[in-house]
């Protein structure tokens, strides 16, 4: 199975940032550009769904995060630096800019969406629209931690323990911690592509895959805390997203059970609207469509909505 199965017509790039860290990217459709970022533990292949229609209106960038899919998997810092979501959102801007885009749009899910919030906080200029899926700001999601989250998202306290435990509890059987991650949420293994699903198992198998994931935790437990924390206290005032952002998250997921989602953006951000959608947490593909009615009307400027009304 090759990318080509997934996204038939997309070229593909390896751009290399500064620091020499190769990015791995698929380029297709026409039209303004729109950088698309995967979450935990997925690769580019979770936009299949909706790359077709995305394509008829935009130049479309699917990237792998750094220690994702075809991406370089460096070894871990020791203050994890390295994997910041500062230092991934710089791999985005090098790419983005490589490929002739100097301001994009965004539409992320999950850890893309982290990376996507610290790429529009340190390069406002950089980025328009964005629309994030299904999460609640990191330094939020820590600071409101319940049993019944730290039930639900275990990984997020397991992947944080201290090299090499989980690295090599995941290598042991790399596609049985998928399984366990992804299969187990409420919509269960229905909404994955057999291809899609390929795609994912051959990356965590590669070398470094099970480091490259801890680390991305490891510094959203830490380092990302501390620039979320400074962006929170900046003498100027909070540094807050100024872009038009639009937020979503599942219905029957654990953002909607556990946090108040729009809320905890309201705080962050300056023009925020946002809903539920009828799905679990992998929205792009158990709600291909629903995504879709929203988020391209509001990407092609159709549709401005007011920031939504504060959450009771």
């Amino acid at each position: 199975m090759t990318d080509d199965d997934l996204f038939p017509g997309f070229a593909a790039h390896d751009i290399a940032t500064d620091e020499g860290v190769h990015i791995h990217a698929r380029t297709g459709g026409k039209g303004p550009p729109l950088l698309l970022l995967h979450g935990h533990p997925q690769t580019h292949a979770i936009w299949h769904k909706v790359a077709p229609a995305l394509a008829e209106h935009f130049s479309l960038v699917l990237a792998d995060l750094r220690g994702y899919g075809a991406s370089s998997k460096p070894l871990g810092a020791p203050d994890h630096g390295n994997y910041s979501k500062r230092t991934m959102a710089l791999d985005m801007l090098h790419l983005m800019q490589d490929l002739g885009h100097a301001k994009f749009d965004v539409l992320a899910h999950d850890r893309g969406a982290r990376v996507a919030h610290r790429l529009g906080i340190d390069h406002p200029g950089a980025v328009g629209r964005m629309v994030l899926l299904d999460i609640a700001p990191t330094l939020a999601m820590y600071e409101q931690t319940t049993e019944a989250f730290a039930r639900a998202y275990w990984h997020w306290f397991f992947l944080i323990q201290p090299a090499p435990l989980p690295e090599r509890l995941i290598e042991a059987d790399p596609a049985a911690y998928l399984h366990h991650v992804m299969g187990r949420r409420g919509a269960g293994m229905a909404h994955f592509d057999a291809r899609a699903w390929a795609a994912y198992t051959h990356a965590m198998q590669q070398p470094g895959a099970a480091h490259s994931t801890c680390e991305d935790y490891r510094a959203a437990a830490g380092i990302d805390l501390e620039h979320d924390r400074a962006d929170r206290m900046h003498p100027d005032g909070a540094r807050r997203l100024q872009q038009p952002l639009l937020v979503l998250w599942g219905a029957h997921g654990i953002i909607q059970r556990c946090f108040q989602p729009l809320a905890a953006w309201q705080r962050v951000a300056a023009a925020v609207h946002g809903n539920s959608l009828p799905c679990g947490h992998y929205i792009a593909e158990e709600a291909p469509d629903a995504l879709l009615l929203q988020a391209l009307p509001f990407l092609l400027g159709q549709t401005v909505p007011l920031p939504s009304k504060p959450e009771a």
